[in-house]
């Protein structure tokens, strides 16, 4: 069973051209690791932004020096 899937793009013939003349077989591992960190980036913004927008959108509560401070007197 493969965990890998095709994704097709289409590119202008003279960058296939030039590729081709370079004759460097890690070509596949070199855009398949791009696109990995580069998925992996946007992932990540997306995440921090839905982070952001959600603590935006929070209440503020008590303040922690509060909360510890109660916590202590209560001992």
């Amino acid at each position: 069973m493969s965990t890998n899937s095709v994704y097709s793009i289409r590119i202008d013939s003279r960058v296939r051209k030039m590729i081709d003349e370079l004759d460097d077989p890690s070509w596949q591992d070199e855009v398949r690791a791009f696109i990995e960190r580069l998925a992996r980036e946007k992932r990540k913004a997306q995440l921090l932004e839905r982070a952001r927008k959600l603590h935006k959108e929070m209440e503020e509560g008590l303040p922690a020096a509060g909360i510890i401070r109660e916590d202590r007197d209560a001992r």
